[in-house]
């Protein structure tokens, strides 16, 4: 007859373990979403314009180092062009040389004491002899011309080849800065993308009412620090509302440094591409009070930002990713000093 054993019961042991567990599980978990809850809108916007911030503080490194590049490309250019110039120099006097010795070759070289006794014309010889002394001291003197020659081509060469060196390096710091941007830009984009749709057109709606303020801003009565400094602002007026792209100097999209040296080169001056040069370009000017229209503005402590005094407490700047060229509160930023160009 087959026996009925009751099934063995789990111990208390075992479930108050099991429930302990489940329990430990189930406070990690609510710990865990109380401990990394969903950015707010603000909360994000903050960060956000922070690695706005970092991105530009990088951008103007970048076109530190892009120019630089450039200044020394061309530098390297016109050492390419002395080398090239001193070569085909130096083989003129070489071959000019050859040509001489070749001659003396071919004439048989004969010793100048047998020459004479063998001429039936020794007043004639003596006057050949005379040119021949010449000649030599003509070939001596084209021989220390060859050597001085190529003692200059070789440091030219060196100094080419050092240029060259200075120019590796100052592509490859252009890389890794226009990595670091484009890293700060990607992290700000995917921060953006963590918000709703909802969210996302409400920070647009703020950069819209940010840019029709812009257009009703009251400048009072400015009036220009010079008839340059006049036409310059003109010129950054004209592009109000063109959008802020990292690294762009114009005509259609600009950065902070970017907009400013190209409008002062619409008035036909030149001035450094990045902010912390362009801190450089003039006089500095310590009171907002004392600012003009057309004078430089420069931003942070780092001075990574540069805009246009434009008159009654307002900056004409290129502001940020996403923003356009627009007027704003001088206040908006932390203000360092101005430059009077």
């Amino acid at each position: 007859m087959a026996s009925h054993r009751r099934p063995k019961q789990p111990s208390r042991t075992r479930v108050t373990v099991l429930t302990a567990t489940a329990a430990a599980a189930v406070a990690l978990t609510s710990q865990a979403a109380q401990a990394d809850p969903k950015p707010s809108k603000s909360e994000v916007k903050e960060k956000v314009d922070k690695l706005y911030e970092e991105a530009e503080a990088a951008t103007e490194k970048y076109n530190g180092a892009k120019e630089q590049q450039g200044k020394i490309q061309k530098q390297v250019d016109a050492l390419q062009d002395k080398v090239a110039r001193g070569q085909d120099e130096l083989n003129t006097l070489r071959d000019g040389l050859g040509s001489v010795a070749s001659a003396q070759y071919r004439s048989g070289g004969i010793d100048p004491a047998v020459q004479l006794f063998l001429s039936s014309d020794p007043d004639t010889y003596l006057e050949k002899a005379s040119a021949l002394d010449q000649l030599g001291a003509k070939q001596s003197d084209a021989l220390s011309e060859i050597q001085a020659k190529q003692r200059t081509l070789a440091q030219q060469r060196k100094e080419a080849q050092d240029k060259l060196a200075d120019l590796a390096s100052t592509r490859k710091e252009l890389g890794e800065k226009k990595k670091e941007v484009q890293t700060k830009l990607a992290a700000a984009q995917k921060l953006l993308n963590s918000l709703t749709a909802q969210e996302r057109a409400a920070l647009s709606a703020d950069e819209s009412r940010a840019d029709r303020a812009s257009s009703r801003a009251d400048l009072g009565a400015a009036v220009p620090a010079s008839q340059r400094a006049g036409a310059a602002f003109s010129a950054a007026q004209s592009k109000i509302g063109s959008p802020y792209v990292y690294g762009a100097s114009g005509p259609s999209s600009f950065d902070c440094s970017g907009l400013t040296s190209w409008a002062y080169a619409q008035a036909g001056v030149s001035i450094p591409r990045t902010s912390q040069s362009q801190a450089n370009a003039g006089t500095r000017i310590y009171s907002q009070g004392a600012l003009q229209q057309g004078d430089l503005v420069i931003f942070y402590g780092d001075m990574h930002h540069v805009g246009f005094y434009a008159g009654n407490g307002q900056v004409l700047h290129a502001p940020k990713p996403g923003a356009s060229v627009r007027y704003e509160s001088i206040n908006n930023m932390p203000f360092q000093f101005g430059v009077r160009i």
